[in-house]
Protein backbone atom coordinates (compact mmCIF):
# COMPACT_ATOMS: atom_id res chain seq x y z
CA UNK A 1 0.00 0.00 0.00
CA UNK A 2 1.40 3.41 -0.94
CA UNK A 3 2.07 6.15 1.58
CA UNK A 4 -0.82 8.27 0.30
CA UNK A 5 -3.23 5.37 0.72
CA UNK A 6 -1.95 4.70 4.23
CA UNK A 7 -2.41 8.33 5.21
CA UNK A 8 -5.91 8.39 3.71
CA UNK A 9 -6.86 5.23 5.60
CA UNK A 10 -5.42 6.60 8.84
CA UNK A 11 -7.14 9.97 8.55
CA UNK A 12 -10.51 8.67 7.46
CA UNK A 13 -10.65 5.88 10.06
CA UNK A 14 -9.65 8.31 12.83
CA UNK A 15 -12.33 10.76 11.71
CA UNK A 16 -15.04 8.11 11.46
CA UNK A 17 -14.11 6.65 14.84
CA UNK A 18 -14.14 10.04 16.54
CA UNK A 19 -17.40 11.24 14.98
CA UNK A 20 -19.12 7.89 15.54
CA UNK A 21 -18.04 7.78 19.18
CA UNK A 22 -19.07 11.39 19.74
CA UNK A 23 -22.50 10.68 18.26
CA UNK A 24 -22.89 7.65 20.51
CA UNK A 25 -21.87 9.79 23.50
CA UNK A 26 -24.42 12.43 22.51
CA UNK A 27 -27.10 9.76 22.10
CA UNK A 28 -26.35 8.30 25.52
CA UNK A 29 -26.47 11.77 27.09
CA UNK A 30 -29.79 12.44 25.36
CA UNK A 31 -31.28 9.14 26.57
CA UNK A 32 -30.14 9.93 30.12
CA UNK A 33 -31.83 13.34 29.93
CA UNK A 34 -28.76 15.58 29.66
CA UNK A 35 -29.12 18.45 27.19
CA UNK A 36 -25.89 19.23 25.35
CA UNK A 37 -27.30 22.43 23.87
CA UNK A 38 -28.91 23.84 27.02
CA UNK A 39 -28.54 27.55 27.72
CA UNK A 40 -25.63 28.16 30.07
CA UNK A 41 -23.36 25.59 31.60
CA UNK A 42 -25.47 23.68 34.09
CA UNK A 43 -24.61 20.27 35.49
CA UNK A 44 -26.60 18.46 32.79
CA UNK A 45 -24.89 20.37 30.01
CA UNK A 46 -21.43 19.69 31.45
CA UNK A 47 -22.26 15.99 31.83
CA UNK A 48 -23.37 15.84 28.18
CA UNK A 49 -20.17 17.60 27.04
CA UNK A 50 -18.08 15.08 28.99
CA UNK A 51 -20.00 12.14 27.49
CA UNK A 52 -19.51 13.46 23.96
CA UNK A 53 -15.78 13.97 24.60
CA UNK A 54 -15.31 10.53 26.12
CA UNK A 55 -17.31 8.92 23.33
CA UNK A 56 -15.17 10.65 20.70
CA UNK A 57 -11.96 9.59 22.42
CA UNK A 58 -13.11 5.98 22.79
CA UNK A 59 -14.22 5.87 19.16
CA UNK A 60 -10.83 7.17 18.07
CA UNK A 61 -9.03 4.53 20.13
CA UNK A 62 -11.23 1.76 18.69
CA UNK A 63 -10.49 2.96 15.16
CA UNK A 64 -6.76 2.88 15.87
CA UNK A 65 -6.97 -0.62 17.34
CA UNK A 66 -8.91 -1.76 14.28
CA UNK A 67 -6.26 -0.28 12.01
CA UNK A 68 -3.45 -1.91 14.01
CA UNK A 69 -5.14 -5.33 13.88
CA UNK A 70 -5.70 -4.93 10.14
CA UNK A 71 -2.04 -4.07 9.65
CA UNK A 72 -0.83 -7.03 11.73
CA UNK A 73 -3.01 -9.41 9.68
CA UNK A 74 -1.65 -8.00 6.43
CA UNK A 75 1.98 -8.56 7.48
CA UNK A 76 1.49 -12.22 8.37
Amino acid sequence: MSTAQQLLLEGSSDAMGFVGGALLGWGLAHVLGFDLFATGYGAGSIAAIVMVGLGGGLGLQLARRWRRSRLSRATR
